[in-house]
């Protein structure tokens, strides 16, 4: 799935699986951040991201 066709937070979810899936961790760790900020569960958010090991990589600024 490109990444432009995800909307919901299961969309980038799966995407995550499939970048894991695939062998690009890095993208799916980002994939996985993106759902987990789309999911409005703390918890279940909490759980994707442990998920998907690594800390973020996301730049902020």
């Amino acid at each position: 799935m490109p990444h432009s066709d995800c909307t919901t937070a299961a969309d980038y979810l799966d995407a995550a699986h499939e970048m894991a899936d695939t062998g690009r961790p890095t993208l799916a760790r980002l994939l996985a951040e993106e759902a987990a900020d789309r999911t409005a569960d703390p918890d279940q958010a909490a759980r994707i991201l442990r998920a998907f090991s690594g800390s973020s990589l996301r730049r902020e600024g």
